[in-house]
């Protein structure tokens, strides 16, 4: 319990950022899994669909500092990597 009037303040600051932070990455999680879902499917166009708006998701949380920028690096590299790899194998040619 605060008993000073600012550590009530910044008491009421850390739970206003937290619950903020949590929406930027539930969302960010949401469309990384649904990118990774229709990949495990074999749905390629709509892995490439919801590639874009996965990349932007993490972008945002990128920059309003949810996660690390190395963090938000290996999310699109990887993802990328498995939208790229999931093309390939679904058109030999």
């Amino acid at each position: 319990m605060a008993n000073h009037k600012q550590a009530e303040k910044r008491n009421r600051q850390r739970i206003k950022r937290r619950a903020r932070n949590l929406m930027h990455i539930s969302s960010m999680r949401t469309y990384i899994k649904r990118v990774r879902k229709a990949i495990a499917e074999g749905d390629v166009e709509a892995a490439k669909t919801a590639l874009p708006v996965a990349l932007k998701a993490i972008g945002k949380a990128n920059a309003k500092g949810v996660i690390h920028r190395h963090t938000a690096s290996r999310y699109t590299s990887r993802l990328t990597l498995a939208v790229t790899k999931a093309e390939t194998t679904a058109s030999p040619s």
